[in-house]
């Protein structure tokens, strides 16, 4: 891995870009925005302004004989992921890329109904948020089969750290689920995913697929108390069901119909990932 491209280089593409300046690589992070732009600047990343709905700049982006890390989100509404499809036909022609990984989501698995689950789970999204993230997969893999770019995919679990915590939800005194009803819940701190998306690009196999969390699923309600308590405020109100089906978001409710336990055995023995925060409390430490 010699030179990175980062295509939706936010706080983890930073985070990835801060790793790959220790192993003297260079990088190059795709934005959106001005502000964007800017940030990257601050942080020392050369910065590629180019927004994934239009058509401009697409022609020149600096993706031959690099690792792509695909890190956009899809659109926020639809059933299919149109920006990686114009990204990926836009460098099919002339800047083919060594490698792509991509991250997803576990979504991707929809209800597991608490199951314990590993990569050979069948796929089975019964949320838009999960049949857009599938589409960017079968984009990429279709992709790979007709250029012959090795890609990896990431289905990574709830992603948590610094600026990623509920702070503002829990202070505000805003209710969860009664635990017993709560669904399970898989989580990654923000520097172990990055870690894990280096060494998905120098060591995950071409094709595969590796669910990406600490192994140590808990309730959603837990995981609330527990930032709770690390960080001195007050306890959430718990209520039910179908309690909840009256008074949170639609947004909320997709996340609560959904649970699953995710086995991160094939992350850590292929990729030969060593997490740096094993659990959420070591996590929540590091505030």
């Amino acid at each position: 891995m010699k030179s990175v491209f980062i295509v939706g280089c936010g706080d983890i593409g930073k985070r990835i870009a801060g790793l790959c300046g220790e192993k003297n690589v260079a990088v190059r992070g795709l934005v959106r925005s001005v502000e964007s732009t800017k940030h990257l600047q601050q942080a020392g990343i050369e910065s590629v302004r180019v927004d994934l709905a239009q058509t401009d700049g697409l022609a020149s982006l600096p993706t031959t004989a690099v690792t792509v890390f695909y890190l956009a989100p899809p659109p926020g509404e639809g059933e299919s992921d149109p920006l990686i499809r114009r990204f990926l036909a836009a460098i099919s022609t002339h800047a083919l890329p060594e490698k792509l990984v991509l991250l997803s989501t576990t979504a991707v698995y929809g209800d597991c109904q608490g199951e314990w689950i590993n990569e050979t789970r069948p796929v089975n999204p019964q949320t838009a948020r999960g049949r857009r993230r599938l589409d960017a997969e079968q984009a990429v893999q279709e992709w790979s089969r007709s250029t012959g770019v090795p890609v990896v995919i990431l289905r990574v679990g709830g992603i948590y750290g610094s600026g990623r915590l509920p702070i503002e939800r829990i202070e505000k005194g805003l209710p969860i689920l009664h635990e017993a009803e709560s669904p399970y819940t898989n989580r990654i701190h923000q520097d172990d995913l990055a870690q894990v998306c280096i060494a998905a690009a120098e060591r995950g196999k071409p094709g595969e697929v590796y669910n990406v969390s600490d192994g140590q699923p808990g309730t959603m309600s837990r995981y609330f108390k527990d930032i709770a308590q690390a960080y001195h405020l007050p306890m959430p109100p718990e209520i039910s069901l179908e309690e909840a089906q009256q008074v949170m978001s639609a947004g909320m409710l997709s996340y609560l119909n959904e649970s699953r336990r995710l086995d991160n055995c094939k992350m850590v023995e292929e990729l030969g990932v060593v997490l740096r925060y094993v659990n959420l409390e070591m996590g929540l430490v590091k505030k």
